[in-house]
């Protein structure tokens, strides 16, 4: 389907199942439904003074109305999802940023989004969910009149979607992503893991996240297959959607994968009902021991795969078998081309390591209104991931940290990534992270953050004991801090920037 450059292309592709959009306990949206759908609220955007390229924010629940009016709003003007838990402040800094022409939010759903919006001037879409319907129907209203400059549905080189970088250590940057972009990703994951009309995905991911946007939802649409979206991770409600929903797959990041994993033994039944084909793991390091339980709990392969916004999300990932997969280890290339570069923009052979650089069709021509970061961000045509990792003689990429995440104690680099992996082996450890703290002779110094398995113990000392028999000494964490839960990023992610500071372990 390479002839697939918009999401008014994918909407009309020929091969597709009954029902595009489901949901727990409600009727599925077909692909014929959605199509009129997205059609009628492109029309109403028209004819608000809303078109192609025009950026609309998106506050909405998780669940299939955020999923449809993604796919609506993105098919004929510029989707801009925001995170419905952010503060007013934060509301005020993003909205503000995007120059947002519109805001989508549900009726009778509080959100300080609305307030902030009136303070900025922006108009207001009211968005109403028809639960007697379909998933994924609904009305929307406005005030606003107008005629869109550039009406009708979107063109491949026309922005779909506005996303911003996590910014953790600097103000985050817009990330444009054209049609094209975002197409040609949902064909690389689709095609990866083999998608058709009888698939369908069981979404647990934010939709205001890449992941969920792109790998669960506009990847199973481009093949023409269902995604039953819920509203939002429920551990306790995991297998119950499973055994309703019957989905073929699913994709998270790892906390949620090793949540799902304790439940996992108490549900055995309907594992054997509802035989998974794969299972999908992205946006953070999946630790080895997890992979492993994963599929010998489900009986199903595991492919952590490697992506991020400017990517428009997939990168690498484990393939399929009967190729190999590699636990700790992120695949290879699946979609565009991946290589290792030097500082002084070189090129690196198999077994080097470096910064993992990347081109391709799915990647952003660059930030918005950012020419100092494009200029450090792209090397004669490669985007720079700010990554760190090798490539072996078989193409299969290993990751060893983020750049700014390398802890420099002394002079020493050790990458925190290399120190979770041994951690993650110990019998009582459950989850992982290493970071940096402030040290006042060596500059850093490592520590680790520990949640223990349910009904396991262990001290701060037998877990530095056992590090000390993997880890050369000035990698074993000076600091280990056991925790009840990891302190977590918006999207389930662990992150280890400002772990330091939110633990209260600065100078």
């Amino acid at each position: 389907m390479a002839d697939i450059r918009t999401i008014q292309d994918m909407l009309t592709r020929p091969a597709r199942a009954d029902n595009a959009i489901g949901a727990p306990e409600r009727p599925s949206l077909s692909f014929g439904a959605l199509e009129n759908f997205v059609a009628q609220t492109v029309e109403t955007l028209n004819r608000a003074g809303i078109g192609r390229n025009d950026r609309v924010a998106i506050v909405l629940p998780n669940g299939p109305e955020m999923a449809s009016a993604f796919v609506a709003v993105a098919a004929g003007a510029t989707a801009a999802p925001l995170n419905p838990a952010y503060r007013a402040d934060e509301f005020e800094f993003y909205l503000s940023d995007l120059q947002a022409k519109a805001l989508i939010v549900q009726a009778g759903v509080a959100t300080p989004a609305i307030d902030v919006a009136r303070k900025l001037g922006i108009a207001l879409i009211s968005l109403n969910p028809q639960l007697n319907d379909a998933a994924g129907s609904f009305d929307v209203e406005t005030t606003m009149k107008g005629v869109a400059s550039k009406p009708g549905a979107a063109e491949a080189d026309d922005i779909a979607l506005v996303l911003h970088t996590s910014g953790t250590t600097s103000r985050p940057k817009i990330v444009p992503l054209t049609q094209r972009n975002v197409m040609a990703s949902a064909r690389n994951i689709s095609n990866w893991i083999k998608l058709g009309p009888d698939d369908t995905c069981l979404n647990i991911m934010p939709l205001f996240h890449i992941h969920g946007l792109i790998a669960a939802v506009l990847s199973s649409l481009y093949a023409g297959a269902s995604v039953a979206c819920t509203p939002g991770f429920n551990a306790l409600k995991f297998f119950a959607w499973m055994e309703e929903v019957r989905p073929t797959w699913y994709t998270a990041v790892p906390t949620m994968h090793q949540t799902i994993l304790a439940r996992a033994s108490r549900n055995q039944d309907i594992i054997k009902r509802v035989p998974l084909k794969l299972i999908r793991s992205s946006s953070s390091s999946l630790p080895a021991p997890v992979m492993g339980e994963l599929e010998a709990s489900f009986n199903a392969p595991v492919l952590e795969s490697y992506g991020m916004t400017e990517a428009s999300h997939q990168m690498t990932s484990n393939p399929l078998p009967p190729k190999a997969r590699r636990a700790g280890c992120v695949g290879i290339a699946a979609g565009p081309e991946v290589a290792i570069m030097d500082e002084a923009g070189n090129l690196l052979a198999p077994g080097e390591t470096g910064e993992i650089v990347i081109r391709g069709e799915n990647v952003t021509k660059g930030y918005e209104n950012n020419p100092s970061a494009n200029a450090s961000a792209f090397t004669r045509g490669w985007f720079r991931t700010g990554d760190q990792g090798v490539l072996d003689d078989a193409g299969y990429l290993t990751l060893t940290g983020r750049l700014k995440e390398i802890i420099n104690r002394g002079g020493e680099k050790i990458s925190p990534r290399e120190v979770d992996d041994i951690l993650m082996t110990h019998p009582a450890i459950s989850q992982a992270i290493a970071f940096a703290v402030p040290h006042d002779k060596l500059g850093e110094d490592v520590a680790a953050a520990i949640v223990l398995r349910e009904g396991a113990t262990a001290t701060d000392r037998e877990i530095r004991e056992f590090a000390a028999k993997y880890l050369a000494d000035f990698k074993v964490p000076r600091q280990i801090i056991i925790l009840n839960e990891i302190p977590k990023g918006a999207t389930g992610k662990l992150q280890r920037i400002g772990l330091a500071e939110k633990l209260g372990l600065g100078k």
